[in-house]
Order: C-alpha cells, then structure tokens, then sequence
C-alpha cells in the first residue's frame, strides 16, 4: 500500500505560493528534527523570544524560497 507524499511536488503557480510552501518545509523539519510535540510546544516560548533564533528561521524559509523559486524556474514565463 502506498502512502501520499505530502510533499509531492516544488511546483507552484505564484511566488506566493512557493513562499507558503517554503514555510511549510521548514515547519515540517522542526517536526520531523523534534516529532515530540510536548518539547517542541515547551521550547516555543524560548525561541520566540529570540531575536536571533527568529533571525535563523527566517533565514531557513529563505533558503527554502530559493529552492523553490529555482524548481520553478522563478515563475518566468
């Protein structure tokens, strides 16, 4: 029995679209980096209070945008 990939494609129609998607990988790494949610629930008010820890997530959605853009050959048309 196969199981549905949640991620079964970079493809998107916007840009916007491929920002939400690259937000969506990063919230899926701390999942699947951290799968407790209890600890992962304990540790948000330590990071949410960090600039820097902010800083860095930004940085890794960043990192998946440009993943994304390339996928898409950046919405060129």
């Amino acid at each position: 029995m196969s199981r549905e990939s949640w991620l079964p494609t970079l493809k998107t129609d916007t840009p916007e679209e491929g920002y939400e998607l690259a937000v969506k990988l990063a919230r899926k790494a701390v999942g699947m980096t951290q799968p407790d949610e209890s600890i992962r629930k304990k540790l948000r008010p330590v990071y949410a209070s960090n600039a820097d820890s902010l800083t860095l997530a930004s940085q890794v959605v960043a990192i998946n945008f440009q993943t994304v853009a390339a996928a898409n050959n950046y919405w060129k048309e």
